[in-house]
């Protein structure tokens, strides 16, 4: 490390963020770039531990200490190549990763952490902003004529489709949206992370020779069968977006809805595009978000910027710790997640349960709801006589998914489900079905956007040994 005492002498600094009365007034990115000077001193406190377990807490493997040394000396071209050896996309993952890789860094044992995530974002926007991202094309005599195809366009089904392609396959990617992206497209707020930084890197990876195929529901147009005839692979990368749902008196009323349809439309509108379907919009309403992770968040975040009448967050669960526990370090500690727009306004409520909902004329007005609490074995159950209700207009449900959405491409591959809802995998990667891969969410269940990244990388390789029987292509990630 270029200064050895950085981590005594240099505390940790947060990512500067935009005025919170200022930024609910549009949807731009939130946060603001940290000064050079700045950054080179958070790269500082890297502090050369023997063992670096932030990369052991990054499922990407991400190459950490040297990039931070790299910073920390000015030689930001050797920080980009150093970054791009085992994330396909650090500017995603610098905007939208919850960064695994600080809590498990070995200053949290009684300190704060590196500033791990804004310093890999710093090294990606230089990279951009000095010309040193180019497509990576395969020559022609390095083409396989292996055809590849990807189902499903978000993080995981990228990362696969750009290591297929510097591989020598031929990979078309299908996405059954009118955009490219998935859920970074259509469901994570443009506040988090602005479309034209994905449609950034998917230009790139057209340029190398990626083929995007949009309105291309697999299993109807293509057909599943098309595919198994005109590919020699396909790669599920369908992600796990069947919300969990109620089944509580009430639930039929108009004004409850699953937080991806919000979402999706939301994105839609700030796209300026048209919305299809019944129109969902918090604007001038009484909103409750029931649910209290990352998608709960970014219903709380829009429904600031409709303008709602007011919002309430509620979780069934006991409110976590603030702080970290240490004795949990390296792994991921259970804490309060307190995210920027949770300083933009409204209530955030713990220990709440839902009995039902009801309303006039078929229209939700109020939900009726009961305390909670944690039995000695864990269980959640209801207080008996703590019964209320709470006048609203919106309900997002917001409490999870049940893995991908079974549709007529899962039904006709016939590969089953594991008790996750996910598709299981077999060694690896490998399906039941001959050259069939899974990765990401559609794999895992809901997870983080860096597992999704490392998931596509690994299928890659799996899936180029069955295609040629040997692999140059990175087992990192």
């Amino acid at each position: 490390m270029g200064d050895p005492r950085g981590f005594l002498k240099i505390g940790r600094k947060p990512t500067p963020k935009r005025d919170k009365v200022e930024r609910v007034q549009d949807y731009r990115y939130i946060y603001e770039p940290m000064p050079e000077g700045d950054i080179k001193e958070q790269a500082a406190r890297c502090m050369d531990c023997g063992v670096p377990f932030c990369n052991i807490g990054c499922p990407l493997g991400n190459l950490i200490p040297d990039w931070n040394d790299l910073v920390y000396r000015d030689h930001w071209r050797e920080a980009i190549d150093r970054l791009h050896a085992t994330n396909n996309f650090p500017e995603f993952t610098g905007m939208l990763c919850p960064a695994p890789c600080e809590p498990a860094c070995v200053l949290t044992i009684n300190d704060d952490p590196v500033t791990i995530k804004e310093i890999e974002l710093s090294i990606i926007n230089r990279a951009f902003d000095e010309g040193w991202v180019a497509a990576k094309i395969p020559p022609p005599d390095k083409r396989t004529g292996k055809k590849v195809a990807v189902v499903g366009s978000g993080p995981a089904g990228l990362a696969a489709a750009q290591q297929l392609n510097w591989a020598g396959h031929n990979v078309t990617v299908f996405e059954k949206d009118d955009r490219i992206g998935g859920l970074l497209t259509y469901g994570i707020p443009d506040y988090k992370i602005e479309k034209w930084v994905v449609d950034r890197r998917v230009a790139l990876m057209e340029e190398e020779g990626v083929e995007f195929r949009t309105n291309a529901y697999v299993g109807y147009d293509p057909t599943t069968e098309d595919l198994r005839r005109d590919y020699d692979s396909v790669i599920i990368a369908v992600g796990a977006l069947d919300g969990r749902d109620m089944d509580v008196p009430g639930r039929e009323l108009d004004g409850i809805h699953l937080a991806m349809d919000y979402l999706t439309q939301q994105n839609r509108r700030v796209a300026g595009l048209p919305v299809h379907e019944r129109e969902i919009t918090a604007k001038g309403k009484n909103v409750i978000i029931l649910g209290g992770g990352d998608t709960s968040a970014d219903c709380l975040g829009n429904s600031h910027r409709e303008e709602a009448a007011s919002v309430k967050v509620l979780t069934h669960g006991p409110k976590p710790p603030e702080n970290p526990d240490h004795l949990t370090w390296p792994d991921w500690p259970s804490v309060l997640q307190t995210y920027a727009v949770h300083e933009e306004g409204g209530e955030r409520e713990w220990q709440v349960g839902v009995t039902g909902f009801s309303g006039e004329n078929g229209q939700l007005k109020r939900m009726h709801v009961v305390e909670t609490e944690r039995t000695d074995e864990g269980k959640t159950v209801y207080k008996e006589g703590t019964e209320f209700e709470i006048e609203c207009d919106l309900v997002l449900l917001a409490i999870g998914f049940n893995g991908p959405v079974r549709d007529k491409f899962l039904e006709d591959l016939n590969l089953g489900y594991n008790e996750r809802g996910a598709i299981p995998a077999e060694e690896g990667f490998a399906t039941s079905q001959p050259g069939v891969f899974v990765a990401g969410d559609a794999k895992r269940g809901a997870s983080l956007i860096v597992w999704a990244i490392a998931e596509g990388r690994k299928a890659a390789r799996q899936a180029d040994l069955y295609l040629t029987g040997k692999s140059m292509l990175s087992s990192i990630g």
